[in-house]
């Protein structure tokens, strides 16, 4: 069995003055939005440099396989790094680094298998869609390995690992990007954007001594199995209600249709990259809070997901602001349908921020099964509202469907939060996992 210890046993976690407990907070929070800032800085670029280059319709062809992407990422974050972070974060370094090789082994292994399948099916597909799927499939190995090293440098409290490890890849991006747009073909793109992450992702080994161990991958499920699975389902969810809406706006209205929804949440780039980077560290630092105040808990995460509501409400007044001429820089033609959708996006964005805070809040006190619960019911709220919307109003119709379930499905974390949170209260403090 698992070797368990308390909380007041973990040499990291010793109580601390409360000042130096907020310094250190706050440099946490610091490194997590310093390293989104340099990953979605890379991420915005590509995005702008496929839009300018290939225009709304292949743009859309590439926001297909980024949202498949996404998905995937989801699955290897459900099954391999949200239990380390969640179980092992601020533990002793040997506990911490047997749970990493485990960890970053199983998302190396995602990685090849559900890339082997993308791969076939990009092969099988053809035409515009096929190849892009065929070069993500190849990449996707090398992508979530560099994704696993971030969550497993933040979990040991490392941010800075994370950042300068996102640095190298937005390093290694700028003579790949060069190659694409002299080949011209969204697979190109999708390639040169996995090929530097996969440098990234070997520069983590580097950065850690840690060799991922995927023959280990098979008890690291076993051991992680109430969790994980849970995480798994849950993540898909959210991730694939994303993927389904984009395939059915694409039917429905049409692959442009995805390029405009896909242009409006770049111009929330900026916004974005602050909200996740916080989500790298809240749930490590929720967990903090649990362990150390626990009363506390509820405010943190109501302070959480109120200031990127608020955040992401400012950010969208001013991009409304915004002359059409900066827009047409930043997007080129892709400008004009997008601009459409700002008010919608913005919304989007303040619900799931708000929605945030409560979903670390459960995270962090282990509430695996409602956060499940919260979680399908906001993805089914988001396909119906999406695809509904744009069946009724095209894509207008479907931003709007889309702010719609986000906002309703904020409301419904933060109830399953109340509810938990009672019922913590009436629970003696649960033992930690430290090996």
């Amino acid at each position: 069995m698992t070797p368990m210890t308390t909380e007041g046993e973990n040499p990291r976690t010793t109580a601390q003055p409360a000042g130096s407990a907020r310094r250190a907070l706050v440099g946490r929070l610091s490194w997590g939005l310093a390293d989104q800032a340099a990953s979605s800085v890379s991420n915005f670029a590509v995005g702008i440099y496929v839009a300018r280059s290939l225009g709304v319709t292949a743009f859309g062809v590439f926001s297909l396989a980024w949202v498949t992407y996404g998905v995937v990422l989801n699955v290897s974050r459900g099954l391999a790094t949200d239990p380390l972070v969640v179980r092992f974060s601020g533990v002793p370094d040997a506990s911490w680094r047997g749970a990493v090789a485990r960890s970053t082994g199983t998302a190396l292994g995602v990685g090849a298998a559900l890339g082997a399948a993308c791969l076939v099916a990009g092969l099988g597909l053809g035409g515009r869609v096929g190849p892009a799927f065929a070069a993500l499939g190849v990449m996707l190995p090398g992508l979530l390995l560099q994704d696993a090293w971030r969550f497993s440098f933040f979990a040991a409290g490392a941010g800075r690992k994370a950042f300068v490890n996102d640095v190298v890849w937005g390093v290694a991006l700028v003579p790949a990007m060069v190659v694409a747009a002299h080949v011209g073909t969204v697979a190109a793109f999708v390639l040169a954007w996995g090929a530097s992450a996969t440098v990234a992702a070997g520069y983590g080994y580097l950065q850690s001594g840690i060799l991922p161990r995927t023959t280990l991958a098979r008890g690291w499920l076993r051991e992680q199995r109430d969790l994980g699975y849970r995480y798994l389902v849950e993540n898909v969810s959210l991730s694939g209600a994303s993927q389904l809406r984009a395939y059915g706006l694409g039917a429905i209205v049409g692959v442009s249709a995805v390029g405009a929804v896909r242009g409006a949440e770049l111009l929330l780039g900026p916004f974005l990259a602050v909200l996740m980077g916080l989500s790298l560290v809240t749930v490590p630092e929720a967990a903090r809070v649990l362990r150390q105040a626990p009363h506390h808990l509820g405010r943190f995460c109501l302070l959480l997901g109120g200031g990127q509501a608020a955040g992401a409400l400012l950010w969208g007044s001013a991009l409304l602001l915004m002359p059409d001429r900066l827009g047409e820089l930043a997007l080129g033609d892709v400008w004009r349908s997008s601009s459409l959708l700002i008010v919608q996006i913005t919304l989007s964005v303040a619900g799931a921020g708000l929605g945030t805070g409560a979903a670390a809040g459960l995270r962090a006190l282990g509430a695996a099964r409602r956060s499940l619960r919260c979680q399908l019911f906001a993805s089914a709220c988001y396909i119906g509202g999406g695809l509904g919307g744009a069946a009724v109003a095209g894509t207008a119709g479907s931003a709007w469907g889309v702010a719609a379930a986000t906002v309703s499905g904020s409301a419904v974390w933060w109830l399953q939060l109340r509810s938990a949170l009672r019922e913590h209260h009436h629970k003696p403090v649960p033992e930690v996992r430290t090996s």
